[in-house]
């Protein structure tokens, strides 16, 4: 494996809460990055069909019929749409990491996924935990969903939005040697913390902190996504328009792309050179030398969490299903 490749983050408005066409655009920018010569693409958090902007500005009676629609476009993670990306991450030689919303039964969950060159998944993730109005739509996710993969560009990670600022959960990743980072994040939520310089600054941090590369992808709204969240002037929608913040950072804070306009589509590009995390890893190193295990400990519980757990004993206990026959 070459330690220099080239990596791109998108900064792009879906096709707003539906899944089949966000697809087809989600195709379009990898053949589109690919084109550039990246081997690795970034998309944003809940690319596929779109981050419900809606739960922004209505109450929890007003969203329902938004809610209901959102859920069916929402995909599953063995559905066509991921199909359809694996088969272009193949054709196209590039590993491709996306957000999307996942139905897994009764519950939507805020997913991430890596799907390397080949045409192999090598992450599948779910946010640990959603955040604020976010709880009221999505499932959370648990330990297992910390994950940090070999790719052919590395050993790559991700985490979605204020998981960023998690400590732990930013520890975890370190602690599995992750090189390269996927940071998904949505649009500037009219809050002082989540806006595009802070956003920024978070993912900065990030890449000292870890000793990474950090690929920053956002979404934009235009006037369809406005209309899609049903806001309207009273709404404030210039807090909401834009938002685009695609970024790569090094692991020495430094910004390696140009930067486009908040409103502005487009995909930008960085070529990382892994020798450099020598440098990042000689100076900090959070889990090695830079550690203290004598004065802090960290338990981390990786273990798939499932709401049934069956206990069984006697004749049926080898075909669970016989007892309705």
């Amino acid at each position: 494996m070459s330690m220099v490749f080239r990596a791109a983050a998108v900064q792009a408005e879906p096709v707003w809460f539906d899944a089949d066409a966000t697809t087809d655009k989600t195709v379009a920018l990898i053949r589109e990055a690919a084109a550039g010569g990246a081997q690795l693409v970034a998309f944003p958090e809940l690319w596929i069909p779109g981050y419900p902007g809606f739960m922004l500005t209505h109450t929890q009676a007003q969203t329902l019929p938004y809610i209901i629609a959102y859920r069916q476009q929402s995909i599953r993670a063995d559905g066509p749409e991921v199909e359809r990306i694996r088969e272009a991450a193949q054709a196209c030689g590039i590993a491709v990491a996306f957000g999307f919303s996942e139905r897994a039964g009764g519950t939507l969950y805020m997913a991430q996924m890596l799907i390397d060159r080949d045409g192999v998944t090598k992450i599948q993730r779910r946010k640990l935990k959603p955040t604020r109005f976010e709880r009221e739509l999505f499932g959370q996710g648990d330990g297992s969903d910390l994950q940090v993969a070999q790719t052919s560009v590395g050993r790559v990670g991700a985490l979605n939005c204020a998981e960023h600022l998690q400590s732990l959960s930013k520890f975890a990743l370190a602690s599995l040697g992750e090189q390269v980072h996927v940071a998904s994040w949505p649009f500037p939520l009219g809050d002082p913390v989540l806006i595009g310089d802070s956003m920024g600054a978070i993912n900065q941090t990030y890449a000292a902190e870890n000793g990474t590369f950090v690929l920053m992808s956002t979404l934009v709204v235009g006037p369809k996504g406005l209309a899609a969240f049903g806001i309207g002037a009273a709404d404030q929608p210039e807090l909401y328009l834009g938002g685009g913040y695609a970024r790569i950072y090094g692991p020495d804070m430094q910004l390696k792309t140009e930067k486009l306009a908040a409103t502005q589509e487009g995909i930008v590009y960085a070529d990382i050179d892994l020798s450099w995390l020598e440098a990042a890893k000689y100076v900090l190193d959070p889990v090695g030398h830079y550690s203290r295990p004598d004065v802090f400990t960290v338990t981390i519980n990786r273990r798939r969490q499932s709401a049934v757990t069956q206990l069984l004993d006697g004749p049926d206990a080898a075909d669970p299903g016989s007892a309705g026959r």
